[in-house]
């Protein structure tokens, strides 16, 4: 019985460390993700921005856009 507690002790063991392990690694995947929405929402600000400073003459007005290809 002594062995089978061993065994039994070293599988949690293994489990535990592949744990880690999973952890660490979906952390590092949300810090990324995060840092990603960060630079993401700083473009769509800046983006934003440009817009809104378009002078209604520059946008061009829907009789002088190009008519879409026929299918």
């Amino acid at each position: 019985m002594n062995e089978d507690l061993l065994h039994r002790l070293e599988q949690l063991e293994t489990r535990l460390a592949f744990q880690d392990d999973t952890i660490e690694q979906l952390n590092q995947e949300i810090t990324a993700q995060g840092n990603e929405i960060v630079r993401l929402k700083t473009q769509l600000s800046l983006m934003v921005k440009k817009f809104k400073e378009l002078q209604p003459g520059q946008l061009a007005s829907q009789a002088e856009e190009t008519p879409p290809p026929h299918y």
